[in-house]
């Protein structure tokens, strides 16, 4: 006999759940009833064992709804009320939804019936800890458990505030009665949209960060206007929030039942961003540095019919620089050369003669950190960026300072300052026709014949037989002839 118990204590001892030794014997004692004598109890102990590592998870994170069963410890966060509904067969059912979680996620709860009636009468409380049974499934708001079996465990401890009070990092899809705490980084403006009951809906979008990291937050209907009245850097506190999904990334949503108030109490945000240098194609990442400089907005067309915008600005730190195109509403940001500036969730692509260039999109955020009176200074980088001037006299290269020497169409013939004065050139060019040798960075914003440069500052014609496409930044040096550059090299 003591051998069978020897044994039973080493299959509990290799147990790698967390389950009471004296539950384990109850249940090894019903499971050799259960048998009718045809397993003992060290064979009783075994499949005992077999199914609790089967069904036991680690916590709420490791759920998923395939699983046919799970166990598992949470904390209720709040009970709701129960509501009845009509079955097949015509009887009247019973549920009430619980919200509990641990320290790596958030779960609903279903009890029906007898159990609901049960906790509907003041049967479990926000603070419990349950020791839970259940079968796991994709509810309407993300992860839901029916609950088979639960009962307190009072000696559990689960780290878990009861206000709903969380951080960015521990937000979880279908996680409701939201608070969290964060600093407004970018904002967008209002949009409306037909509801299927012909209503209006309105919608806007801000994006919050805090020590752990930064979320998009929707307001909906009434909330909406919130986006528009808040500044960006202004430490805030979503209050009953819902946690979903959209493309692969956790938003928090806001509606009519919840606010968005400003708080007092600083919040840090503290980007990882990657060097400029470092980042790679296919790679989503975060990179801040300083602009240096910018391109008009252009408008195009898309198959559909209807009008998009895109923005070129280049951002250096003390890595390298980079080409980031701002799309759609991106492309109102409000930047300028010397902006420190963060460019988060921007997707890194191929762009124009395998350069690296990153793509802000509706998913990204784009947010002045701090004006930087000195880029080069700001971007972290100890020697100054190189400035190519035409026959090396400086002031009209790549740099940003491109812009502020006036080196543009005017420039070159019109009724600005002459090349000369700018610093561009060796000779006259005040619109007198005579040839000199130019060079001139830009973006392609018409092509054909002539394609026309953009600086930023100032517009350009160009003769050239190269193809180039539309946002393409390059460099063209040739003969100016009354304000035209015909090109000799596009670089």
């Amino acid at each position: 006999m003591s051998e069978v118990m020897g044994a039973i204590e080493d299959i509990y001892a290799d147990l790698e759940v967390d389950v009471p030794e004296e539950e384990f014997r109850e249940a090894v004692e019903q499971k050799v009833e259960q048998m009718g004598g045809l397993a003992d109890e060290e064979t009783a102990a075994m499949l005992i064992a077999h199914e609790l590592d089967d069904h036991e998870v680690g916590t709420v994170a490791d759920i998923e709804p395939g699983m046919d069963e799970v166990k598992f410890l949470a904390k209720v966060l709040s009970v709701g009320e129960v509501r009845t509904f009509e079955r097949d067969e015509g009887e009247d059912g019973r549920v009430i939804n619980v919200e509990a979680a641990d320290e790596t996620a958030t779960v609903r709860l279903a009890f029906w019936d007898e159990q609901a009636e049960t906790i509907a009468d003041g049967g479990l409380e926000p603070g419990d800890v349950l020791r839970v049974k259940g079968r796991p499934k994709e509810g309407y708001k993300g992860l839901e458990v029916s609950v088979d079996h639960a009962e307190p465990d009072e000696d559990a401890e689960i780290d878990v505030d009861l206000d709903g009070a969380t951080t960015v990092d521990s937000l979880s899809l279908g996680q409701e009665d939201v608070t969290l705490r964060g600093l407004v980084l970018d904002t967008d403006s209002v949009r409306t949209f037909d509801r299927d009951d012909g209503s209006e809906g309105r919608v806007a979008n801000l994006t919050v960060g805090d020590e752990t990291g930064r979320v998009r937050v929707t307001l909906w209907d009434g909330m909406a206007d919130r986006a528009a009245e808040i500044e960006a850097g202004t430490a805030v506190e979503a209050v009953d929030g819902y946690v979903r999904e959209r493309d692969g990334d956790l938003e928090l949503h806001v509606g009519e039942r919840g606010a968005l108030e400003e708080v007092d109490d600083p919040v840090e945000y503290d980007p990882e961003t990657t060097p400029v240098d470092d980042v790679e194609i296919g790679q989503r990442v975060d990179i801040a540095g300083v602009v240096r400089s910018t391109d008009p907005k252009r408008t195009f067309d898309r198959d559909d019919g209807s009008q998009g915008h895109v923005r070129n600005v280049r951002i250096q730190d003390d890595t390298g620089d980079i080409r980031v195109a701002l799309w759609g509403d991106q492309a109102d940001t409000d930047l300028a050369p010397g902006d420190e500036v963060l460019a988060a969730d921007v997707e890194i692509e191929d762009g124009w003669q395998d350069d690296r260039e990153a793509s802000a999109n509706w998913r990204s955020t784009v947010v002045v950190l701090e004006d930087a009176a000195d880029p080069v200074e700001a971007a972290g980088s100890t020697t100054s960026p190189e400035v190519t001037g035409a026959d090396g006299d400086g002031g009209a290269g790549t740099d940003a300072a491109a812009a502020d020497a006036g080196v543009g169409l005017d420039a070159f013939g019109g009724d600005g300052p002459t090349a000369g004065e700018a610093g561009s050139g060796t000779g006259d060019a005040g619109g007198t026709g005579q040839v000199e040798r130019v060079e001139f960075t830009g973006t392609v914003v018409q092509t054909g014949e002539p394609v026309v440069l953009d600086d930023g500052t100032e517009t350009v014609s160009v003769e050239t037989d190269e193809r180039l496409q539309l946002g393409e930044e390059v460099t063209v040096r040739g003969s100016l002839v009354d304000g035209r550059v015909d090109a000799e090299d596009v670089l």
